[in-house]
């Protein structure tokens, strides 16, 4: 997963200085959340997608990410978080 995210992160900033879509200094934070789903919850995931943008109307992403570390009962000092844009 480490290796994906990475060369995600790598492939999309260059695609973004690239293509100049800021004129900040675009850069990724470092670290990355990935949450796992069984087949048996595609459906689901596939209407969350759907409707991710009205969800994120209702919930800041802080809030939505701390929602699933809660879920996914995973134990977690702030510190070690995101620098959270919303804040």
């Amino acid at each position: 997963m480490s290796d994906l995210v990475r060369e995600i992160k790598k492939s999309s900033n260059t695609f973004i200085k690239e293509k100049r879509y800021t004129n900040y200094n675009f850069k990724w934070q470092e670290g990355f959340g990935a949450f796992s789903y069984g087949h048996s919850q595609l459906t689901d995931v596939i209407q969350y997608i759907k409707t991710q943008k009205e969800h994120h109307r209702k919930k800041t992403f802080k809030e939505e990410y701390l929602a699933f570390l809660e879920a996914f009962e995973i134990e977690f000092k702030d510190e070690y978080l995101f620098e959270w844009i919303d804040d």
